[in-house]
């Protein structure tokens, strides 16, 4: 699963969308993909020569499992059809680069370090570009953050995309909340906790979860303590397609928690999730509830390596813009509140920008809504002549996605036209 890849695809067209149509032929060259000093394997991606603008779009992907083979995400990297994202954005005139990060699982230190680097080879080879944008989905929307706040000599602005970067403590109690809930609800259904997980339901969790996990979340006898579940850990639905909407928000949840807990674990230093002092609410029966719902204590060494490389501050110099669904199963919307109160207590508000879009889903956006985002950076930071040269609208793919992305575009004050 990672991060749904497919959702990788569609966000990046937070970057990218405003060259579709730009080039019919291929029209970028790749050069053999190299490696970082920390390991990671980078790809940079040229225009042809002669058309580079000078600009480099970097893309800080989203989450892998700790098991899944290291590399670059291929399947990040190319939208359905078989299009190229890199050869996309070489064909508006940007370079593009691109990181494996030098480890998998939970990688957003390693992935920051590595982003940062990865501009300076881009410079050794080819010299300083200017602007230097980043574009991150989940986890890479953090990495995108926190390269913002904290390289604003590097990066001239981000998009980061359905983003834990509220606070990460918010992340890490999504996913436990949710575990003690289900072992509470449905005992034994799920092996170990969340502290650990073994290593055979990990390397067979496609097959348990469809033969015992499954049938016992959906079955009619069990719908009272599926629904007072959902109600405890606030999961996410669709209302037009509840059986579905809800069985994604579960299965996402349930892989996190099975793939995720023992490779945070151990590189955190310990236990990152604490609900000694949560009192849960909002389901009959709650004093019973938290009587008897399992309880656990964050490790120090887990908070303070958080506190030192998973927070954002909200101190920003460069301008960020993120985008995220109302409804989004993986990474709650809070942590957009979370964020514009940082950004508040910092004197940073007025270079932030949030989009908020009332869908269902993890980074379920539409063509006219990941454009408006691109196009909201370079607005702050290449001007109005740069935004109305793309002649961003042209480029959608629909009657209805041109009409969508006008009306945005009205609502967030942003020139499609000359002023007269």
């Amino acid at each position: 699963m990672t991060t749904k890849h497919y959702l990788c695809r569609v966000i990046f067209a937070v970057a990218v969308l405003a060259a579709w149509g730009v080039a019919e032929e291929p029209c970028c060259g790749c050069g053999p993909d190299g490696t970082q000093d920390s390991g990671a394997i980078y790809r940079i991606c040229m225009p042809p020569e002669g058309e580079w603008n000078g600009g480099l779009i970097v893309y800080a992907h989203g989450y892998m499992a700790f098991n899944e083979p290291f590399g670059i995400p291929e399947d990040q990297l190319e939208f359905d059809g078989g299009i190229s994202v890199p050869e996309i954005i070489t064909g508006l005139g940007y370079a593009f680069a691109v990181t494996s990060y030098s480890v998998n699982g939970l990688a957003v230190k390693e992935g920051l370090a590595d982003v940062v680097d990865l501009v300076d080879v881009f410079t050794e080879q080819y010299g300083a570009p200017s602007p230097v944008y980043i574009v991150g989905v989940s986890e890479g929307g953090l990495v995108t953050a926190l390269a913002v706040e904290n390289y604003p000599d590097v990066f001239d602005g981000g998009v980061c995309a359905c983003g834990p970067i509220g606070d990460f403590t918010i992340q890490m109690r999504w996913f436990g909340d949710f575990r003690v809930a289900l072992d509470y609800y449905f005992p034994g259904l799920l092996p170990g906790s969340v502290e650990n997980v073994p290593a055979w339901l990990i390397d067979s969790w496609g097959s348990y979860y469809e033969d015992t996990v499954r049938p016992a979340l959906f079955d009619p006898n069990n719908a009272r303590k599926l629904r007072q579940l959902v109600a405890l850990t606030h999961t996410p639905f669709d209302m037009l397609d509840y059986r579905a909407s809800l069985e994604n928000s579960l299965k996402d949840l349930l892989w996190y928690n099975v793939f995720a807990t023992n490779d945070a674990t151990a590189k955190l230093g310990g236990l990152p999730f604490d609900n000694q002092s949560r009192r849960y609410g909002g389901v009959p029966g709650t004093f019973r509830l938290n009587r008897e719902i399992a309880r656990y204590s964050a490790s120090d060494s887990a908070l303070d390596e958080i506190a030192a490389h998973y927070q954002t501050s909200g101190r920003l110099e460069r301008p960020l813009v993120s985008i995220h669904t109302l409804w989004d199963p993986q990474v709650p919307y809070t942590h957009m509140a979370a964020y514009r109160a940082k950004t508040l207590r910092t004197g940073s508000a007025s270079q932030y920008t949030h989009i908020p879009v009332v869908r269902y889903d993890h980074c379920e956006f539409k063509e006219s809504e990941v454009l408006l985002a691109f196009a909201l950076l370079v607005l702050r930071v290449e001007g109005t002549d740069a935004v109305i040269s793309l002649a961003l609208d042209s480029k959608l793919s629909s009657v209805q996605e041109k009409s969508g992305f006008r009306a945005l575009a009205k609502q967030y004050g942003l020139p499609l036209e000359p002023a007269r």
